[in-house]
C-alpha cells in the first residue's frame, strides 16, 4: 500500500472495525489533508480478537469506497486512508497501552464498542487488567494520564447509545469511586476532560466480501460505505478551534442540543423504515431497493414522510425536508441491499419509538389523524397477524391472537392507552 505521510499522534481511537475506519478515519482524512491539522490516529483493539494484525500487514493504510446516489446519478468514490500510524492491542502488551497516556500530543479519544460496550461491571478491579470493560480502560489510562499531570481528553464516543459521553464519563466516574482512585482524580476527570454527547449517521458495509473490486493493488482492509455522512457532536464549540473539521467541507453539526437531530434521524429515517416495512412485506417486496422501485409503496412512504412525519418536527422546514431528500437518496442506492425482513426485526418495539411519537404530535398539532401513518400502523397489526413477524414469541402470539381494540389498549406495548384509534386503524385493515 506504500509509504504514508509523519504526522503527529494526536488521536486514540477504541476499535478497529468497518464503521470507525470508513466514517471518523475519513473524516480525519479529509481534515489533515483540507488543513494543518497533521493528526494520525493510534488503533487500540477493544477486544482480544480483532484485525488490528492485518492493518499492521499492510502499514496501516487501506482503500475506502463510497457508493451511492448523488443527485440521481449512480455514483462511486474511493479515498486512500493513511491517517492510522500504529495499533496497540492490550491483550497482548497492556503496558504498550497504558503508556499511550504519557504522550501530552494525544488529545483526542474515539469509540466505537457497539451500544454494549459502555457499560460500568462492579466486578471489574484494576487487576483484572485487561479483562476489563471499555469504560474501565479508559479509567486506567486516564488515572496514568493525571498521575503524569498531563492535560486531559476530548471524547468523541461513537457509539449508538442516547447520551454516549455522559454515559461513559458516569461510567468512569464510578470505576474511580469503587476503586478508590480518589476525589483529586475524580475532579480531574470533571475538570480537564470533555465527553462530548455526539450522533453518527452512516451506513457503512464494510469489506465486499460477494463482490470482487478491482484496486489494482491487493488491500485486505478494503471498507465501502454509502456516500451520506453526518456527524452531530453536542458540546462547546470550541472542538473546532483543535479539531478543524469545518474546514473540510464536512456533514458535522456542533450543537448544545443534539436531540432535535436524533429525534429528526428517529423519525425520518428510521421511522420511513419501519412505517413501509410491514406493508411492503405483505406486498411481497424483499428490499428498500425494491420499494423505492414500487411506484405504490414509494408515494406512500413518502406521504408518510413529507406529508405527516415532517409536520411533527421543530428543525427548520428547509432542513428538515433536505434530510428526507438525503434520506430517500439513501434508500435508493443500487450498491446497498438492504433487506425488509432484516428491518422488520422486533418491529412493535420499533413502531413505539420510530412511527407512534410521530402520529401522537401529528394528532397535537393538526387536530387530526394522520392518514398514511395510521395506515401504517393497520399494516403493522396485519403483519403480525397474517405474515412473517420476527419478535418475542409472546408479542407475536398477543398480536394474533387479540383484536384491534385490546392491541390498541396493550399498555405494555405502547405506553400509552390507544383505544381512541380503533375506528380509524379498523378502516385502514
Amino acid at each position: 500500500m506504500g509509504t504514508k505521510p509523519e504526522r503527529c499522534e494526536k488521536i486514540i481511537q477504541f476499535g478497529e472495525g468497518g464503521f470507525l475506519r470508513g466514517f471518523a478515519d475519513w473524516i480525519i482524512q479529509l481534515t489533515d489533508e483540507a488543513t494543518d491539522f497533521n493528526a494520525s490516529v493510534v488503533v487500540v483493539q477493544p477486544i482480544e480478537h480483532g484485525m488490528c494484525a492485518k492493518l499492521e500487514e499492510q502499514n496501516c493504510v487501506y482503500t475506502h469506497i463510497m457508493r451511492g446516489m448523488k443527485n440521481g446519478i449512480p455514483t462511486v468514490e474511493q479515498k486512500r486512508i493513511d491517517v492510522i500510524s500504529r495499533t496497540v492491542e492490550p491483550y497482548k502488551d497492556f503496558e504498550a497501552y497504558l503508556k499511550l497516556a504519557e504522550n501530552p500530543d494525544f488529545r483526542f479519544i474515539l469509540s466505537n464498542t457497539t451500544e454494549a460496550g459502555i457499560v460500568f461491571d462492579g466486578e471489574d478491579k484494576p487487576e483484572h487488567a485487561p479483562n476489563l470493560t471499555f469504560p474501565a480502560k479508559v479509567t486506567l489510562l486516564l488515572h496514568r494520564r493525571f498521575a503524569m499531570g498531563l492535560k486531559g481528553f476530548i471524547f468523541l464516543p461513537c457509539e449508538l447509545i442516547e447520551q454516549n459521553g455522559t454515559t461513559l464519563k458516569q461510567c468512569v466516574i464510578d470505576y474511580a469511586k469503587l476503586w478508590g482512585l480518589g476525589d483529586d482524580f475524580i475532579a480531574w476527570v470533571q475538570r480537564d476532560n470533555i465527553f462530548y454527547n455526539t450522533l453518527v449517521d452512516r451506513i457503512v458495509t464494510g469489506y465486499p466480501r460477494d463482490e470482487k473490486i478491482d484496486l489494482e493493488y491487493e488491500d485486505n482492509m478494503v471498507n465501502t460505505s454509502e456516500l451520506f455522512h453526518l456527524w452531530v457532536i453536542e458540546g462547546p464549540a470550541s472542538i473546532k478551534e483543535e479539531f478543524p473539521f469545518h474546514k473540510a467541507g464536512l456533514n458535522i453539526i456542533v450543537t448544545d442540543n443534539l436531540e432535535p437531530y436524533r429525534t429528526r434521524k428517529v423519525r425520518i429515517l428510521n421511522g420511513a423504515h419501519t412505517a413501509m416495512i410491514p406493508y411492503a412485506m405483505l406486498s411481497g417486496l424483499e428490499t428498500v431497493g425494491d420499494c423505492m422501485d414500487d411506484a405504490k409503496m414509494s408515494a406512500f412512504v413518502k406521504a408518510c414522510v413529507y406529508d405527516e412525519i415532517l409536520t411533527t418536527l421543530d428543525l427548520p422546514e428547509q432542513e428538515l425536508r433536505e434530510y428526507a431528500d438525503n434520506v430517500f437518496e439513501r434508500f435508493c442506492n443500487p450498491y446497498i441491499r438492504h433487506l425488509c425482513a432484516s428491518i422488520a426485526l422486533n418491529s412493535v418495539s420499533k413502531f413505539k419509538v420510530r412511527v407512534l411519537p410521530s402520529i401522537l404530535e401529528y394528532i397535537k398539532r393538526c387536530g387530526e389523524l394522520p392518514e398514511h401513518l395510521i395506515f401504517s400502523f393497520a399494516k403493522l397489526i396485519e403483519f403480525y397477524k397474517t405474515g412473517t413477524p420476527n419478535d418475542d414469541d409472546k408479542i407475536i402470539a398477543f398480536m394474533k391472537q387479540s383484536d384491534v381494540p385490546s392491541i390498541l389498549s396493550n399498555t405494555t406495548l405502547w405506553g400509552s392507552d390507544l383505544r381512541y384509534l380503533t375506528e380509524a386503524v379498523e378502516r385502514a385493515l
